[in-house]
């Protein structure tokens, strides 16, 4: 395996650098994933041109990038499904597990939710990321790197036609003024 991680690292306000970062080392339920695809998210780019996002404040060197898709790099002791060739794509929030929210099944919810790209939280913009291996779903291979990178962004507009009962064949209307936020 190469030891070249570059990262793209946001030091504040329009400061952005690449640099060479360690490989990460995966715990037991962990995958090393070699990254492949990463989405420009309206997160990453209010970060870059703000510092922030409401009480998310990049106060210290942070990689950026959420929307990511892979290659199994490696494997954790305690992992079961994967191997080293498989390609994932990365759910980019962990949650606690054990609060309300996670027991019920509603983790998005999840008030210690460690999500990629969110202060104190490095994201996925780097050459390798580790990430909890029940969080990554392996990518069938008529899906592209690139539309398996977009899964999150597109599940997020999924959960918004079910919250608000749309259904197929409904007439609806979208409407924005630019990118996801």
């Amino acid at each position: 395996m190469p030891e070249d991680n570059l990262s793209a690292v946001l030091y504040g306000v329009n400061d952005i650098r690449l640099e060479q970062r360690e490989i990460p080392k995966q715990a037991d339920n962990q995958l090393l994933i070699s990254v492949n695809t990463v989405g420009i998210c309206g997160s990453d780019v209010h970060y870059w041109t703000h510092g922030a996002i409401g009480s998310f404040v990049v106060k210290e060197p942070m990689v950026l990038g959420h929307e990511t898709c892979g290659t199994v790099a490696g494997v954790g002791a305690h992992v079961k499904g994967f191997s080293v060739g498989d390609r994932v794509a990365l759910e980019p929030g962990v949650p606690c597990r054990g609060c309300e929210h996670c027991k019920t099944g509603r983790y998005n919810l999840c008030p210690e939710m460690k999500f990629f790209a969110t202060p104190p939280i490095h994201g996925s913009l780097a050459r390798y990321v580790v990430h909890d291996a029940d969080f990554c779903y392996k990518v069938p291979d008529n899906v592209t790197s690139e539309e398996a990178a977009l899964l999150e962004p597109l599940s997020v507009a999924v959960h918004a036609c079910r919250r608000a009962h749309v259904q197929m064949g409904q007439r609806i209307l979208v409407q924005g003024a630019g990118i996801l936020r």
